[in-house]
């Protein structure tokens, strides 16, 4: 049996870059060198290219003069990329692990669509709109699902309108609140305020990372996360707990200072968590996810309502992360995630084939 060529694509121009890597470590180890043949595809901050042998490595060490520019080929008969040299990579499938903008927000999957092909993870809707709060908090909201009182504003509002914006988060909001970039991952740029005066600066940080910004009420919550994992027929994993160690789950507690636990099967009862199993899988129909997401709530403490807080279409993917743990939960060891994945990455690719698509005036179809 021919192998599989398989390109892993790590790095990013996020903030995240350098939690890529991590993932694309597990992932790279994870994959049966018997099954497929692994090309190994870097990309670094600045959004140059690079494969080549002991390309990962290389960019742990940000060493890239041992390795070859690639560009990607949009022929139709040549699925792949070129290298400096002029050498072809056939590739099968994509496999991005990549975190935060311009991996995990429908850009980059919008170029596997303009190449035609398959790649591991959710489509250009899905991931744009579960990168963005905002967007996928509106979604939700209207389809009934549960989600914290917010409001949302862009950058040029809040640089215009800062007393009106002020009033409508005192008033509508209140304190404790989170102030967060709307399209941002790993907590990075987001802000607990308890009191008003802190609210300038925490909208300010967060305007400096995303040009929308979201504030939310604060609630005394549990943080509660669920691996989902299919296409058109999702299940959902026995859900887990995070038990931060500080004010609320941020960048320093997930990959500092390692002080948070984590917790799965989560200590709730069993009635509750297959509500939030359930709740969970709506909402990742409704943004039409593939393949993977970990979707997170919040479980009140005091009325012991579940809110939907955000969805990750691309979540931390070591053999320790909360996914990969959870999936591990369910039955499913890590190797045979990475394998189902790919799977469920060639299984979407076959049906958005089954589509019709106008070639040109001539078709059969065009002139029905």
């Amino acid at each position: 049996m021919n192998k599989i060529n398989i390109g892993v694509i790590f790095g990013g121009r996020s903030g995240e870059h350098e939690v890529s890597l991590v993932s694309a470590t597990s992932v790279i180890g994870a994959l049966n060198p018997e099954k497929y043949e692994i090309v190994e595809i870097g990309i670094t901050q600045n959004g140059k290219w690079y494969t080549g042998n002991g390309c990962l490595e290389s960019f742990k060490q940000q060493d890239y003069s041992g390795l070859q520019q690639i560009f990607l080929s949009t022929d139709p008969k040549m699925r792949g990329f070129v290298n400096d040299k002029g050498d072809f990579y056939n590739i099968d499938i994509f496999f991005p692990v990549l975190h935060g903008p311009f991996g995990e927000d429908g850009t980059i999957q919008g170029l596997f669509e303009i190449m035609n092909i398959p790649y591991v993870g959710c489509g250009v809707l899905a991931s744009s709109t579960a990168m963005d709060k905002l967007q996928c908090k509106s979604l939700w909201e209207s389809a009934g699902l549960p989600v914290v009182p917010y409001i949302g504003f862009n950058r040029n509002a809040w640089e215009i309108k800062k007393d009106i914006i002020f009033e409508d988060i005192e008033k509508n909001i209140g304190f404790p609140c989170f102030v967060k970039p709307a399209n941002m991952g790993s907590s990075v740029g987001i802000t607990k305020v308890k009191k008003k005066a802190d609210l300038l600066n925490a909208i300010d940080f967060a305007a400096s990372f995303d040009r929308r910004i979201l504030v939310e009420k604060a609630i005394n919550g549990r943080e509660i996360e669920c691996s989902v994992i299919g296409n058109n027929d999702p299940v959902a994993a026995p859900v887990g707990e995070v038990i931060v160690g500080g004010e609320f789950y941020d960048f320093y507690d997930k990959y500092v200072n390692g002080v948070s636990m984590t917790q799965v099967p989560a200590d709730i009862p069993d009635k509750t968590a297959e509500k939030i199993k359930e709740i969970c899988i709506k909402a990742y129909k409704l943004l039409d996810c593939g393949g993977l997401s970990r979707v997170d709530s919040f479980l009140d403490r005091d009325s012991g309502e579940v809110y939907l807080n955000e969805i990750n279409t691309m979540p931390g993917f070591t053999s320790i992360s909360m996914y990969p743990k959870m999936i591990e939960a369910h039955g499913i060891s890590y190797e045979e995630l990475v394998d189902k994945l790919v799977d469920l990455g060639f299984e979407r690719f076959e049906d958005k084939s089954k589509n019709k698509v106008i070639f040109d005036s001539g078709s059969e179809w065009y002139k029905e």
